[in-house]
Order: C-alpha cells, then sequence, then structure tokens
C-alpha cells in the first residue's frame, strides 16, 4: 500500500503533441481513483507514466514518498491490468498468476499460497488449470486480476479493464473490482470513458478533456457541483439540460432570462450569493444548466414554473423521459410524415474542391435539436401525446451557471473574487456602508470605482462591517458568510477564530477600475524573468579508493536576462531595438546577464530532460513571488518606487525593463539594489513549448 503524488505532470511527445498538460495531484494510501474523459484526453497516458511504461516528459512522480520517475516499472513495485487481458494462452491459469512471482524468484510454497489464495477471493478456483481459451470474457478479466494481486502490490493500476464485457458482466466485475479493493486495502488507480463506472467505483473522481484535467472531486461533488460545462454535461445521464441567457440582480431577487422563449424565473437572491457580480447586471450572457430529475412535470412540486411543448415520451421501465421544447413555437426540423425523397434537381450539388487556402463554408451540420430543448425525468408510463403544451417546475436551487465565453462556473463552492462597487473621497474609500483610509500605494483620485478583490483580499479580521450569517466547510476549507449592505461575501478562514465580527481586506490583492479602465492593479503574486541554461565545471575533491583526488563535476546554472536599452553591435554601432537584444542574448553573441544562480543537481535533471537539448538555445522563463528575493548581491536593479500596503511594503524594482517586486522592511530608501531569487522557490517554465520544467 502506498500514496502516489504527481506534482506538476507533463507529457510532450517529439511532436509537439501535449498529451498531459500539468497534472498534480496527491492520492491518499489506500484510495480508489479513478480517471474519466472521452477518448485521448490523456487518462490511460497518465496511467502508463505511473507505471514507468511512458517517460515523464517533466514534473515529479512518487510513490510512497519516492521519487520514481527515472525507477524501472519492475522496481516501482506496482501492478497493471491491461484492456485486452494479456495471458499468455499456452499457460493454465495457475501458471498465467504464478508467472510474474517465479520471475522475482518467490519460492514454490509461497507461490502456491498466494496464488490460491486469490484464487479464492475471485472466484476461479476450478479453473486454475484450464487455459484462456476454455473460460469466458469476464473469467480471463478474473485471472488478469489475480495475476496482479498475487504480488501484493503497493499501487495496483487498471486501464479500462471492463471495456470488451457486455453490459451484465460489466456490472457484475465492477462490484468484484470494489469487494477486492475492500479486501486487500491497496491504492487502486481506474482508468475507464465510461461515467457510470466513474460514479459508482471512485472515491474521488479525475475528470480529464484534451491533456487537462478539468476537475477532482468525489461522485456527488462532481454530480451537485461541476466547475465548468464540459463537466456537468459528462457527468450525469441523461445529459444536463444547457440554456443561453442572462441574470440580472433586481433588489432581493435575482430575474434569469432564457434565450429564444418568455421565460422569466425570479429567484431570491440568497440562491446566487457565490455569482460573481459582474453577472448580476445583465449584459453578460451565461449558459443556464439543469438536470433532468430537477424538472418535474408536477407543477406544483416546485415553485419555480414555466411551459413547455411535449415532442414525445421514452418509457425505460423505471422511470421516463419527456422531450419538450421551452419555444412554444418551436417546430421539428425533420416531421416523418411529410418527409420525401428529393430529385436531383433539388439535390445539392457537389462542390468542387478550393484552392488550399480558400475559405470554406460552415461545416456544421444540420440537426434536430434546438437550443430551447428539454429532456424531463418523470414517472414510469408516463404518456403525454405530440405537440401538448404542459406546466413544468423546476428546482432553481440545483441550477447551474456558467459563462457563455469560458464555460468555467459562475457560482463556484469557493468564489475566487469578489466586484464590489465603492467610492473615493480625500483618500478614504466607502465600500458597503464602512470606511477605510487608503494605503498609500493605493492613491486614488476622487471618484467611483469597481474593486475587483481576488480570494485572498478578505480575511476575518476588521475594518469592513458585516454581519456574520453562519459558516460552511468546503472541502476543507472553512468559509464565513457575511451580510455586508445587501452584499453577502464569503471569506475563508482556518476555522479556529470564533464569532468572527468583520473583514479585513488586503488591498495588495485589489485592483481599482474606473470607466472601464485600471486605475491601479493588484500588485503581481509572481516576478518573472527570461533566463537560460548553461553548463560549467566545477573542482571538488572526492574520495576515490582510499585517496581523495580532485575530480571535476558537471553543474548547472541559470542566466538572467537583462536587457539594456542600447547595446553595441560588433561594427560599433548602438542597436536598440529589443527582439534584435534578446536574439543576441538566446544566440549569447553579446554578455547581457549579470547574475547566476547555480541549480541544485535534482532541478537541472529535470530541466534537461523537459525540456531536451534545444534548452541550451532556447530561453527560459523563471517565477518567482515578491516573498523569495534576497537584497544584497545578485541582479542589479534600480528601485522606481515602493509600495506601501501598511503593513507590508514592497519595493518596484527595475531590472533591465523587467519590473521585479520584493518585500523590503520599514525605513527601506535605497535607490538601487542586488537582488537574488531563492534558488529553492524558482518555478522554471520552457517557453517554447509552454510546459513547466521545475
Amino acid at each position: 500500500m502506498a500514496s502516489v503524488t504527481l506534482n506538476h505532470i507533463y507529457k510532450v511527445y517529439p511532436n509537439g503533441l501535449k498529451a498531459v498538460n500539468d497534472f498534480s495531484m496527491d492520492i491518499a494510501d489506500g484510495e480508489f481513483i479513478v480517471f474519466v474523459g472521452p477518448s485521448g484526453c490523456g487518462k490511460s497516458t497518465t496511467l502508463r507514466m505511473i507505471a514507468g511504461l511512458e517517460e515523464v516528459t517533466a514534473g515529479e512522480l512518487r510513490i510512497d514518498g519516492e521519487f520514481v520517475n527515472y525507477v524501472e516499472p519492475k522496481e516501482r513495485d506496482i501492478a497493471m491490468v491491461f484492456q485486452n487481458y494479456a495471458l499468455y494462452p499456452h499457460m493454465t491459469v495457475y501458471n498465467n498468476m504464478a508467472f510474474g512471482l517465479e520471475l522475482r524468484r518467490v519460492s514454490k510454497d509461497e507461490i502456491k499460497k498466494r496464488v490460491h489464495s486469490a484464487a479464492r477471493i475471485l472466484g476461479i478456483t476450478e479453473y486454475l488449470q484450464k487455459k484462456p481459451k476454455e473460460m469466458s470474457g469476464g473469467q480471463r478479466q478474473r485471472v488478469a486480476l489475480g495475476r496482479a494481486m498475487v504480488r501484493n502490490p503497493k499501487v495496483m493500476l487498471l486501464d479500462e479493464p471492463l471495456s470488451n464485457l457486455d453490459a451484465k458482466l460489466r456490472t457484475q466485475m465492477r462490484s468484484e473490482i470494489l469487494k477486492l479493493h475492500d479486501r486487500l486495502k491497496t491504492t487502486f488507480i481506474y482508468v475507464t470513458h465510461d461515467q457510470v463506472e466513474a460514479m459508482t467505483m471512485g472515491t474521488r473522481i479525475v475528470v480529464m478533456k484534451d491533456g487537462f484535467v478539468q476537475q477532482i472531486d468525489t461522485p456527488r461533488n462532481l454530480y451537485s457541483y461541476p466547475c465548468n460545462k464540459f463537466v456537468a454535461g459528462f457527468i450525469g445521464t441523461p445529459q444536463m439540460n444547457f440554456y443561453s441567457g442572462n441574470i440580472r440582480r433586481v433588489g432581493d431577487n435575482v430575474e434569469l432570462a432564457l434565450d429564444n422563449t418568455d421565460i422569466v424565473f425570479t429567484a431570491p437572491y440568497e440562491l446566487f450569493a457565490k455569482t460573481d457580480s459582474v453577472y448580476l447586471d445583465g449584459s453578460k450572457k451565461v449558459i443556464f444548466g439543469i438536470r433532468s430529475e430537477h424538472i418535474s412535470i408536477d407543477p406544483d412540486k416546485y415553485p419555480f414554473k414555466a411551459k413547455c411543448k411535449v415532442s414525445y415520451c421514452e418509457d425505460l421501465g423505471v422511470d421516463s423521459q419527456v422531450y419538450g421544447n421551452f419555444d412554444l413555437n418551436y417546430v421539428d426540423l425533420i416531421e416523418p410524415e411529410e418527409y420525401s425523397v428529393p430529385d436531383e434537381e433539388t439535390m445539392p450539388k457537389k462542390k468542387k474542391r478550393g484552392k488550399k487556402n480558400e475559405p470554406e463554408e460552415s461545416k456544421q451540420e444540420e440537426t434536430n435539436e434546438s437550443a430551447t430543448r428539454v429532456v424531463i425525468k418523470a414517472p414510469a408510463a408516463t404518456k403525454i401525446d405530440r405537440d401538448t403544451i404542459i406546466e413544468v417546475s423546476l428546482d432553481l436551487s440545483n441550477m447551474q451557471i456558467f459563462d457563455a465565453e469560458t464555460e468555467q462556473s459562475v457560482v463556484p463552492r469557493i468564489p475566487s473574487h469578489y466586484t464590489i462597487g465603492c467610492s473615493v473621497k480625500g483618500g478614504v474609500m466607502t465600500i458597503l456602508g464602512s470606511e477605510f483610509k487608503l494605503p498609500p500605494a493605493v492613491s486614488l483620485d476622487d471618484g467611483e470605482y469597481t474593486m475587483d478583490a481576488d480570494r485572498s483580499a478578505l480575511s476575518v479580521g476588521t475594518g469592513l462591517k458585516a454581519e456574520f450569517l453562519d459558516k460552511e466547510v468546503v472541502d476543507g476549507v472553512t468559509l464565513n458568510r457575511f451580510r455586508a449592505g445587501d452584499t453577502i461575501l464569503y471569506v475563508a478562514s482556518d476555522g479556529k477564530v470564533g464569532k468572527p465580527k468583520g473583514i479585513s481586506i488586503d488591498f495588495k490583492h485589489c485592483s481599482f477600475v474606473r470607466d472601464g479602465e485600471i486605475a491601479i492593479g493588484a500588485m503581481p503574486e509572481q516576478n518573472s524573468l527570461e533566463c537560460v541554461l548553461t553548463k560549467f565545471v566545477e573542482p571538488t575533491r572526492q574520495e576515490i579508493d582510499g585517496v581523495t583526488k580532485e575530480v571535476k563535476v558537471k553543474r548547472y546554472k541559470l542566466n538572467f536576462a537583462v536587457y539594456p536599452e542600447t547595446i553595441v553591435g560588433k561594427d560599433g554601432t548602438l542597436i536598440a531595438d529589443e527582439r534584435t537584444i534578446a536574439e543576441q542574448f538566446r544566440s549569447k553573441s553579446v554578455p547581457i546577464t549579470s547574475h547566476s544562480i547555480v541549480c541544485n543537481d535534482d532541478d537541472a535533471q529535470k530541466i534537461l530532460i523537459g525540456a531536451g537539448r534545444a534548452v541550451y538555445k532556447d530561453t527560459l522563463e523563471a517565477q518567482f513571488s515578491p516573498f523569495d528575493v534576497a537584497l544584497g548581491e545578485g541582479l542589479d536593479g534600480t528601485v522606481e518606487t515602493v509600495l506601501d500596503y501598511g503593513e507590508e511594503k514592497f519595493a518596484k524594482c527595475l531590472v533591465g525593463n523587467t519590473p521585479v517586486y520584493v518585500k523590503v522592511e520599514d525605513g527601506f530608501d535605497q535607490t538601487s539594489v542586488k537582488l537574488s531569487p531563492n534558488v529553492n522557490a524558482i518555478k522554471v517554465y520552457d517557453k517554447t513549448i509552454d510546459i513547466r520544467l521545475v
């Protein structure tokens, strides 16, 4: 049994294809984790990297705390069950299960004990002397599981093991695998494209799409709180109903209007209190999502009502599905009873292929699906005539709302930021009925502003007077719910405080917008400097065969790019073009670096493996926080200003033409500094292929 840690894992193939992009996750000892997503999303590739069958391009992979990026598969103490069973056809079941142990030179008595124990658990004892061809698909699958079980591995990896089975056997084998996990108490990582398998088996589920992790959560949270439209549509059967529209706050209520219909719901503001206020003025398009089980043909079941036009009903035995449309004037594109075969003259002519760069007409196919179509889960044997207009009721407390462009949820479980109106007069900000004396770093002219605050900007404290309402715990984070004026705010805390009395604002995480323009922005959380990796030889003394000798060790360092405004070319002329300067830095034809940092050996190897030999030609990007920069030696910087946020002060320094922020103490008054980023806190990115290396 073991934990598995994936820290910023990437898989990039030589042709540039990114199969897995920035995958990070901590898998606890004994968990049953399911990777789910459509074909080609990167789930099997991630599993194969854990197994060691695929090399990790960049990132850190640990099993039971041990760094295993470069450890051979046979040394990782994992077992893998493949989709196609991969049994030896000429061997008996017993020999198939024992073969891996024989290779590890386990004693015959121990092999016999383990094989019979696994066979008894899986119910295949009577098949031990049979060969795979004499067995059914489900029995073969059990043999493949048994072959992995006898290893007593730290981690069990299962790559779509049930995809070759029929529906009935899949259901049976799902329960067998769950019982097996319960008996073995081993960490299971299971890959499937079937969302039913994912929902019924996983303690946590990883939803993937196009190589990116979309959401990691429990089955219940994925179903109830999807982070984006893709997750909402992928999880659940039938798929969630989606409608475009907008929302507008009117006093203590919120109006939800669906496009192409006359439907407008008026719901209490409390239901949408976590919605960013930028969506509550009706100007931004949103997508509403509601599941079929949260719509009822009983108009009195829920308080929110609408009319729909029925298309047809499906009786599924245990329940029925009613298909309809919220657009009461909608007419199906295809009417079967009136359909006739078109003659050749009315058939569309086949288009000639145009030139390569000639714009093509839209390839979107005509479908019979409407943007106002609705699927309703109804009691069994429900029958409603076609084109009947019925009144339905909706449970808006379970409605999801997504941004129409980004498709991200605008009602997150933990709000990421807040947009709040405020006014400034004489250096004093009035916001939600409270007044704040602005710190020197936030010097604003008198007038009306919108404050855009990151979640970390608000904390439990004093300053903003607010009425504490209650608490809720979301993913281990305690959210304190306050009412300030007519606005509800959710403020995170560690949960150790008593009854909170108010809210503090950290202005370094706030931006102020006036007339659509940013008046003062939030201080960047990360500094960014370009750099290149170079190698050098460092003499060191080592003891070899009892004799201390001086040997030369290859080491690596990051050389930071500092672009001056002008440089002198080889012919003595001045060069002032930034692009030319950058190219000369990359080609190392001019020495423009003023500081370098020696990498630790582990980080240097990660950079070399992730970026390949091209790393010596490519420019890297180093990121580090203002708290991870030391003053005293290093990069030459000119102090442009000191940002005084009250309890904290930061110097904005120009290193070449690049701003670098560094935390300073009271009384700091230097005009020039030397800056040295902490090498152990630097994040290194390959800008060419856009991946994080360290």
